[in-house]
C-alpha cells in the first residue's frame, strides 16, 4: 500500500475532493435553478390572474396585449412586487428608487413596505398612495385618487389593513392602523378613520357604515343609490315635527 503522501494519493484524494465539490456545487445549481423556476411559474400565475381581474372588473378592457401594454394599475402592481422583494432583502434604496420610478411613469405610489394580495385591480390609478405598513388582501379594486394612508408622524404599523373581495372607490381616504373587514364597499370620497366591519358599505365623511344584515355588498354597487345616514337622520326628523305640527304627537319633542 502507498503511502498517504504519494503523488498518487494525492491524485485520488484530489479527484475525490473535486467530485464532491462539483457534486454539491451540481446540486446547489439544480437547486437554485429549481427554486428559480419554481418562483418564476409563481409570478406568471400572478400576472395572468391579475390580467383576469382586470377583465373581470373592467368593462372597457379589450384585449390581453391592451391590457399588458396600457393599464399603468398592473404596472404599478409588479413593479412593486419587485420592489417589496428588494425591501424584504433590506435593499432599501434599491426598492425605493424602483417605487419612485414606478410612480413617475404610472402616477401610482405604493411604498415597497406594503403587503398586496392577489389579483389587486387599480382602475385609472392616478393618485392612488398605499402607505408602508398597509397590507391588502386579494381580489380589491382600487379607483383613482385613493389613499390607505397613516394619521401622523408616528412609527410602527399605522395603515390600514385591507380585507378579501374590498372595493374603494374613487377618491376615497382609509386613514390609520384600522382594519377594513372583507366583503366591504367604500364610498366615493369618504373618509374611513374607524375599523370596519366584514359585509358593509361605509359612506361620508367622516365614514358611517351602513350594515346590510349580513347580505354580501356586491361589487357592483351604484353610486347613486349610496344609503346616506345623515340623510336619513334629517328626513327623521323632518317627519317627527311634521307629526307635531300635526298634533299626532302630544309630547314635546326635543331635538
Amino acid at each position: 500500500m502507498e503511502p498517504c503522501g504519494s503523488a498518487s494519493n494525492n491524485t485520488i484524494c484530489m479527484l475525490v475532493v473535486l467530485f464532491l465539490i462539483f457534486n454539491f456545487a451540481g446540486t446547489s445549481i439544480m437547486y437554485l435553478r429549481s427554486s428559480i423556476i419554481e418562483e418564476e411559474m409563481i409570478l406568471l400565475k400572478r400576472m395572468r390572474d391579475d390580467i383576469k381581474m382586470v377583465f373581470e372588473q373592467d368593462p372597457a378592457a379589450r384585449s390581453t396585449l391592451e391590457v399588458i401594454t396600457t393599464y399603468a394599475g398592473l404596472h404599478a402592481v409588479w413593479s412593486h412586487l419587485i420592489a417589496h422583494k428588494l425591501y424584504n432583502q433590506k435593499k432599501y434604496v434599491a426598492a425605493r428608487a424602483i417605487s419612485q420610478i414606478s410612480r413617475f411613469f404610472t402616477g401610482i405610489e405604493i411604498h415597497p413596505g406594503a403587503k398586496i394580495g392577489k389579483r389587486l385591480f387599480i382602475d385609472h390609478g392616478m393618485g392612488v398612495v398605499i402607505g408602508e405598513t398597509c397590507t391588502i388582501g386579494d381580489n380589491v379594486t382600487i379607483y383613482q385618487g385613493v389613499t390607505l394612508g397613516g394619521t401622523g408622524k408616528e412609527r410602527g404599523k399605522r395603515h390600514p389593513d385591507i380585507g378579501d373581495n374590498v372595493l374603494i372607490a374613487a377618491g376615497a381616504k382609509v386613514l390609520g392602523n384600522i382594519k377594513i373587514n372583507s366583503n366591504v364597499n367604500i364610498g366615493a370620497n369618504s373618509v374611513v378613520l374607524q375599523s370596519v366591519p366584514s359585509y358593509s358599505t361605509v359612506v361620508g365623511i367622516p365614514g358611517h357604515i351602513v350594515k346590510q344584515d349580513g347580505v354580501r355588498v356586491g361589487k357592483t354597487f351604484d353610486h347613486r343609490h349610496l344609503p346616506d345616514p345623515i340623510y336619513e337622520q334629517i328626513k327623521h326628523l323632518e317627519r317627527q315635527l311634521e307629526k307635531t305640527r300635526n298634533g299626532e304627537i302630544q309630547d314635546d319633542y326635543i331635538i
